[in-house]
Order: C-alpha cells, then structure tokens, then sequence
C-alpha cells in the first residue's frame, strides 16, 4: 500500500524515533508499505518518519537495475564504524523534492540492525551505500541533509518548500 510522503517544513520529520522491540508480521507489511513507497517516489531510501510513523525503520535499494531489486530493512540501525575518510555526494531527499546538495559524509560505515525476518545482523558499508545509510539513520534521529549545510542555504531552501507546499494546498479543494 502506497504511503504519503511527509515534507518538510514538517514537525514530525525533526522527532526522535523509537526502537522496536521485535520484527511481526505488521512491522513486514509496514515495511513492504514503505519500499512501494520508495520505488513509486522514485528514491533509493525510505525512513518511517517520512511517512509519519516514529519508529526505527529503514528501506533501501541502491541497485541501478530497475529489473533486479535488492532491498535492505533496517530495523533499529545503529552505526557503530564510521570511517575518518569521507567521500561527497549529491544527496536528495523524498522529504526535500527538488532539492539536492552536496554532503560530505564518511566514506565508510558499518551497521548493527535487524533484519526483515527478525534476525540480528551487521553490514559494512561504502560509497552510496554508506551516504544512504547515514542519510536514513540521520531521519531516525531527526536530523535531514540540509542540516549540514550552511544557515543561509537551508533557510532559502525550507521558504522554497513551504512556498510550494502551500501552493499544492492551495489547489486541493
């Protein structure tokens, strides 16, 4: 089922969210719910925040080939490696349409999480992979990509979204 994708300027996308205390059968549906969402979008990674849920989930395919999807759930990530070399990329958010920076990250990262059939698991991850799983984890705690970027910039782009957020409401009767 398609969820609907907060935007920013938004309350709830600047919440804390909380662990799960185990992965059911609802927690799957949710995240099946939240991978739809993605690919529709189109994005590359989803947190439940972004669909107006506080709980620690994430959804991510960095795979190129629309044909051979390779999802990953994360549930309650928690980063404990993050490399002392960084790397750059041009982040967007599903949260930020239209709306890209450059954002210095570590190169790399490894991850503790729960997987989508309740398993404890670790993932190391680099280069996108890495910049995706900070970027979702980022969301768990509130935090999103324009925070890394100068005052003056995050400001202009937060007027440009709640101008055209208004603009969308404006035309729905």
């Amino acid at each position: 089922m398609l969820r609907k994708i907060i935007i920013e300027p938004d309350p709830i996308l600047r919440k804390k969210c909380k662990p799960l205390e185990s992965v059911n059968d609802d927690t799957r549906k949710l995240m099946n719910d939240m991978l739809e969402t993605m690919y529709k979008a189109p994005g590359i990674g989803l947190a439940a925040v972004q669909i107006g849920i506080l709980k620690r989930i994430v959804v991510i395919d960095v795979s190129k080939d629309k044909e051979k999807k390779d999802p990953i759930f994360l549930v309650n990530p928690e980063i404990t490696y993050r490399s002392k070399k960084t790397a750059v990329y041009e982040e967007g958010c599903l949260s930020l349409p239209g709306h890209f920076a450059e954002i210095e990250r570590p190169a790399e990262c490894t991850t503790k999480f729960i997987n989508f059939d309740g398993k404890e698991k670790e993932l190391k991850a680099e280069g996108l992979l890495s910049t995706c799983i900070q970027h979702e984890v980022d969301h768990l705690n509130g935090v999103l990509f324009i925070d890394y970027l100068s005052k003056l910039k995050k400001d202009m782009i937060i007027k440009k979204l709640l101008k055209h957020k208004k603009e969308i409401e404006r035309i729905i009767v």
